[in-house]
């Protein structure tokens, strides 16, 4: 629990809205678990609810309606974290020596094998 199962490059300046809006579309999960980025009723919550997945985001703290969520399950997105943390810890990765997408990406899928059979 905690690994990707796919990753989408995006622009540097690009929001995280940009790339989810490709990955959920064909996501297989009973939940998925978010960060207050990805509070987004149409974009998200909508998407997945058709889908039949749980959206375990929390709010955002500027909403005045709040947001029922799993806070239980919520706890458990620090293994996500913990990924993101060990992905960085390749320095190519963490300062992206490459210049094209598709040599950065190459290696992000090269690191996460590793991290993945370790």
């Amino acid at each position: 629990m905690g690994n990707p199962t796919k990753f989408l490059l995006t622009a540097g300046q690009a929001h995280d809205l940009n790339g989810a809006d490709v990955l959920l579309a064909d996501i297989e999960a009973d939940a998925l678990l978010a960060d207050k980025a990805y509070d987004a009723d149409e974009r998200v919550r909508a998407v997945l609810i058709a889908q039949g997945i749980e959206p375990v985001i929390p709010g955002k703290s500027n909403w005045t309606v709040t947001i029922e969520y799993d806070k239980a399950l919520y706890k458990a997105r620090h293994l996500i974290e913990n990924f993101f943390a060990k992905l960085k810890q390749y320095r190519a990765i963490a300062t992206r020596y490459d210049k094209r997408a598709v040599h950065f990406l190459g290696a992000i899928y090269l690191a996460a094998s590793v991290i993945w059979l370790n």
